[in-house]
């Protein structure tokens, strides 16, 4: 199973990159964080509550991973929403079970997440750990934003970078941390270009073994 898995935490650029890399090996992609999105906004639009692990669970396991809108679904709303189930066990294993499916499709695969290479695909070919500093991602967070015609504050992203760093990493089902065999990527002062040719050249590696 060729299963790249790629983990890091908020506007590190792992989205970025997993795309690119899925486009250069014609993989298939899948950014596992949209699938908690999604979760979130069918209760959302729904009118169920946040706070049912049993419905929330329900919800989970009936998500169509063909129907993840990313401009939809990058609503900040619903990101603060996503935040409070993705703390579920129970919504954490539906979603997990439909994420080791998507990873077994051909020719192969390429997950971004929270915990892909821990959790998610521990056996996968390669894994990376893609990281930059609270500053750096908010700036770029910050930047994306205006670029986009909206409007921002960027101690307020840093403020709410740094708090789902915390909960991100702090929770005690499937933290956010690198897999021990990660190959660790810091793009605080790395271009998506060097990142990705580091990226392919641990992957090239790989597929030759």
């Amino acid at each position: 199973m060729k299963t790249i898995a790629i983990d890091g935490p908020a506007a590190a650029g792992k989205g970025t990159l997993s795309r690119r890399i899925a486009e250069e090996f014609s993989f298939h992609h899948l950014d596992t964080g949209l699938t908690y999105r999604a979760t979130a906004k069918a209760l959302l639009d729904r009118g169920l509550p946040l706070d049912d692990e049993a419905v929330a669970a329900d919800v989970a396991r009936n998500l169509d991973l063909g129907g993840l809108d990313r401009a939809v679904l990058s609503a900040h709303a619903i990101g603060e929403a996503a935040s409070k189930i993705a703390v579920m066990p129970s919504v954490r294993r539906a979603l997990v079970e439909a994420q080791r499916s998507f990873a077994a499709r051909e020719p192969g695969t390429v997950l971004d997440g929270r915990d892909i290479g821990t959790v998610v695909c521990p056996d996968a070919l390669v894994k990376l750990y893609v990281t930059a500093s609270p500053e750096v991602r908010a700036k770029r967070r910050y930047d994306e934003i205006l670029a986009g015609g909206g409007v921002a504050d960027y101690e307020t992203i840093l403020d709410d970078i740094v708090r789902r760093d915390e909960r991100d990493m702090g929770r005690a089902d499937s933290p956010l941390k690198p897999a021990d065999d990660a190959h660790l990527l810091d793009t605080s002062e790395m271009s998506i270009e060097a990142a990705f040719s580091a990226a392919k050249s641990f992957i090239d590696t790989a597929l030759k073994q």
